[in-house]
C-alpha cells in the first residue's frame, strides 16, 4: 500500500512511501486488540486499595452482651462486620491487576490496529521536521495544516526529538511517541496516526520479527 508523503503545510511532496502489507494490510484480529488494550489498562491500575478487616480493627474484645435472653442474635465482639465501625467482610486488598500476554499476540494486536487505521484512511505520513525551540503554537499550526487540530492524534517519531515532544506536551488531544514506544492502546485511542517518514522502517522492522 502506497501513501503520499506530506510536508508540515499539509501539501503533498510528490513522494510516496510503501507501507508493508505484512504490517498495515493483514487480516485484523480484533480479539488480540482487545486483549492487548485490556492488559495496557490493567497495568495502569495501582492496586493500592485496602479496607480494614475484622482482625485489623482497633476495639475491645470483650463480649458485648450475654449469650442468651436478649431476644436478638448472639454477638461476641464490637469488631464484628455486622456492627457499624466493624471490619469489612472480604474487603479489597492490595493486588497487581497485570496479566501475561504472549509477545506474538501483542505483535499481532499492533499490526491489526495499524491495519484498521489504514483501512479507515486514518494514517498520514509526514516528512521529518524539527523546531528550533519547543513551541506549542508551531505544533498546533502543523496539526491545523493536517486537519487534526480538533481530533485525537498520535504522532510517531523515528527517533527521539525533544523539541517536537515538548511542543506537544500541553495538548490533551495529541501525543508524541517514538516508534519503539508504539502500543495498541495508543493506536486505537487516536482518531488519526501521523507517521514521520523515518518511523515507517522502524515500525515495520519491530513488527516483522
Amino acid at each position: 500500500m502506497k501513501v503520499a508523503v506530506v510536508d508540515i503545510n499539509g501539501k503533498e511532496t510528490g513522494r510516496k512511501v510503501e507501507l508493508s502489507d505484512a504490517v498495515f494490510g493483514i487480516e485484523p484480529n480484533t480479539h488480540s486488540v482487545y486483549l492487548d488494550v485490556k492488559q495496557y489498562l490493567a497495568n495502569q491500575r495501582q492496586g493500592t486499595h485496602k479496607a480494614k478487616e475484622r482482625a485489623e480493627i482497633a476495639g475491645s474484645t470483650r463480649k458485648i452482651k450475654k449469650q442468651k435472653g436478649t431476644g436478638t442474635a448472639r454477638a461476641g465482639s464490637i469488631k464484628s462486620p455486622v456492627f457499624r465501625g466493624g471490619g469489612r467482610i472480604f474487603g479489597p486488598r492490595p493486588r497487581n491487576y497485570g496479566f501475561k500476554l504472549n509477545k506474538n499476540v501483542k505483535r499481532l494486536a499492533r499490526k491489526s490496529a495499524l491495519t484498521l487505521k489504514a483501512n479507515e484512511k486514518a494514517i498520514t505520513v509526514i516528512e521529518d521536521f524539527n523546531f528550533e525551540a519547543p513551541k506549542t503554537k508551531e505544533f498546533i499550526k502543523v496539526l491545523a495544516n493536517l486537519g487534526l487540530e480538533n481530533k485525537k492524534s498520535l504522532i510517531v517519531l523515528g527517533d527521539s526529538n525533544n523539541n517536537v515532544y515538548l511542543s506537544s506536551r500541553n495538548l490533551k488531544r495529541s501525543e508524541v511517541v517514538i516508534s519503539s514506544e508504539l502500543s495498541t492502546y495508543k493506536i486505537v485511542n487516536a482518531n488519526n496516526v501521523v507517521l514521520f517518514e523515518s518511523s515507517v522502517e522502524g515500525i515495520e522492522s519491530n513488527l516483522s520479527k
